[in-house]
């Protein structure tokens, strides 16, 4: 059986192919960090990937935007508060991802993959939107 690790890593293949902007890469990182998240997972780590489904997903942020709010935020060395972990972690996995056609409809799962795994963390979006408002000016 492949695991998801595996099927991540060929997805990696396909969005590093494509061009930037908009760095769809960026997104998939985020969406497969939140998803595959558990207690051993660093706090930061979890953080920048809702930062980063919270700007793509609510704020049509490309990946490329994304990335550059990650640089942002880790210039300055901080600690991050640990967030809860939900129990289920969206609808779409990467496999679906990987299942649809390369091109506008991958790419388009892509997006659905970022929104169903935001969806999964609703508790912590309050958390993500201050965090975002208070040291990007975003929101």
């Amino acid at each position: 059986m492949v695991s998801s690790r595996e099927l991540f890593d060929e997805l990696s293949f396909y969005t590093l192919a494509q061009p930037r902007p908009p760095f769809i890469h960026q997104l998939a990182i985020d969406a497969f960090t939140a998803q595959r998240a558990d207690e051993s997972t660093k706090p930061m780590a979890v953080i920048f990937a809702l930062l980063g489904l919270y700007l793509h997903v609510e704020h049509n942020f490309t990946g490329l935007q994304v990335q550059e709010a990650h640089m942002r935020l880790a210039r300055v060395p901080r600690s991050w508060p640990g967030l809860p972990l939900p129990r289920s972690r969206g609808m779409i996995e990467v496999s679906d991802v990987l299942a649809a056609e390369p091109g506008p409809a991958r790419d388009a799962m892509i997006h659905a993959w970022c929104e169903s795994v935001w969806q999964a963390w609703s508790e912590s979006r309050q958390a993500i939107v201050e965090l975002v408002q208070r040291e990007l000016g975003v929101g």
